[in-house]
């Protein structure tokens, strides 16, 4: 469905060095890492897209978009638990606990943070514990 999608940061070194252990705890391959362009992306290992990209915007200005988020798949709960600690260790804010929500489908796990741009990530796993 997607090419590509892009988040903008105000700190390229900085953004990198949180999101690099995140992308591969959930196994996606550095693409590539600019930093005289200032951006990064990743992508599935078997795959050239989807990429998920990180960089300075064009015009210089960030602002975290109000409603927007990113979620990410887990290939499991523990996954999900990990990625969410090591989001809080490397700057990250805690936007909501790893757990359940049933209110999106009975076997929904997901944790919720903030980059530390403010961008609003999730990781989740849709499938049953077991």
């Amino acid at each position: 469905m997607f090419s590509h999608m892009r988040v903008g940061v105000s700190d390229y070194e900085r953004a990198l060095t949180f999101y690099a252990p995140l992308m591969a705890l959930l196994g996606l391959d550095l693409k590539f890492a600019e930093p005289q362009n200032q951006w990064a992306g990743w992508k599935p290992p078997d795959a050239d897209r989807p990429l998920f990209l990180v960089g300075r915007p064009f015009d210089g200005a960030h602002d975290p978009g109000n409603g927007q988020m990113i979620a990410f798949l887990a290939a499991n709960r523990a996954l999900v638990d990990r990625w969410h600690a090591l989001a809080l260790a490397g700057g990250g804010t805690d936007a909501g606990a790893p757990g359940l929500r049933p209110h999106y489908h009975p076997h929904y796990y997901g944790a919720y943070v903030r980059d530390p741009d403010g961008n609003k990530l999730c990781v989740c796993c849709h499938a049953p514990e077991g």
